[in-house]
């Protein structure tokens, strides 16, 4: 029998303001379907699909080297 590690479906990431001594701002959940927003101390989600979000950033994100 082989076994295997079942990759995560999703990665979240807490954002915080480095600039005020680390406080949580929000956090980030990329998901292939999309990626949602959770504010500080929020119990609810705000998801924009992978199309609006490369379209936003396409849009107003400046551009960066790798």
């Amino acid at each position: 029998m082989a076994y295997a590690f079942k990759r995560p479906e999703s990665q979240d990431y807490t954002i915080v303001d480095e600039t005020d001594d680390d406080k949580v701002v929000g956090k980030v959940r990329i998901k292939p379907s999309g990626v949602l927003w959770s504010p500080k101390g929020g119990h609810r989600w705000f998801k924009v699909s992978l199309t609006d979000f490369a379209a936003f950033a396409e849009a107003k994100g400046k551009l960066q080297k790798k």
